[in-house]
C-alpha cells in the first residue's frame, strides 16, 4: 500500500504541484481513508520526500534505458530530452521550482543526488561522443559537464512556467553541443534538430 500511495502522490505532485495537492486529494484519488494514508505517512512532508525520491529513481531508470539502446552521443541527448518532455508535459508548473520554494530541505537533498546522477550521465555521454568523433578530443570533460549541468538546472529552478522549459532546454542542448562538437558532430546536431520537434 505504501508503494501505491507513493506512486499516486508522485503523479499528483508532478501534474498539479507540490503546494496545491493535499493529503485529502491523495486519499480521495486512491479511494482510501485519511486514517489509512496517515498510517503509512505521518505528514505531507514525509510523503513529498518519499515521492520525490521515487521520481528521482524513475528519471535514473529512464536514462539507463536510453543509454543502453546504442544511440550515438548526440542522438542520445535528444532522446533523453524527448522522454523527459513527455514525462513532465502535464505538470502545471516546474516541479523543481516548486520543490525549491515550498520544500527547500527536500529540494537541497534531491539536488545533491541529482548532481551525482546527471554529472555521471553527462560525463559518460561526452566520453562516448569523443570516441565516436562527434565531440572534440581537447575538451575538458569535467568543466563542460559542470557548465551544462549548471545551465540545465538553473532553467528548472528559475522557470515557473513549465511549458517554456522544453524550448529553453533545447537551446541549452544546442549551445552545449556546439561548444564541444567536431564538424561531424555539428552535422549530426543539425540532423537531430530537424527530427526533434517541440
Amino acid at each position: 500500500m505504501k508503494e501505491k500511495i507513493t506512486i499516486k502522490a508522485a503523479e499528483l505532485f508532478l501534474n498539479l504541484g507540490f503546494k496545491s495537492v493535499t493529503m485529502d486529494d491523495i486519499a480521495n484519488e486512491l479511494a482510501i481513508s485519511k486514517k489509512t494514508l496517515y498510517k503509512h505517512f505521518s505528514n505531507k512532508h514525509a510523503l513529498v520526500e518519499k515521492s520525490t525520491a521515487k521520481l528521482h529513481d524513475s528519471c535514473f531508470n529512464i536514462i539507463e534505458m536510453i543509454t543502453e539502446q546504442g544511440f550515438n552521443a548526440i542522438k542520445e541527448n535528444f532522446e533523453i530530452k524527448k522522454i523527459f518532455k513527455e514525462m513532465f508535459q502535464n505538470a502545471s508548473s516546474s516541479p523543481i521550482y516548486q520543490l525549491k520554494k515550498y520544500y527547500p530541505k527536500i529540494h537541497e537533498k534531491t539536488m545533491q543526488k541529482e548532481i551525482v546522477l546527471f554529472s555521471e550521465c553527462f560525463k559518460r555521454n561526452m566520453e562516448k561522443g569523443i570516441e565516436e568523433g562527434f565531440y572534440r578530443t581537447d575538451i575538458n570533460i569535467e568543466l563542460a559537464t559542470k557548465f551544462y549541468y549548471s545551465l540545465v538546472f538553473s532553467i528548472h529552478e528559475n522557470t515557473i512556467e513549465n511549458d517554456k522549459i522544453p524550448k529553453l532546454e533545447q537551446e541549452v542542448l544546442k549551445y552545449h553541443t556546439r561548444a564541444i562538437a567536431t564538424k561531424k558532430g555539428l552535422e549530426e546536431l543539425e540532423k537531430q534538430l530537424k527530427n526533434y520537434q517541440l
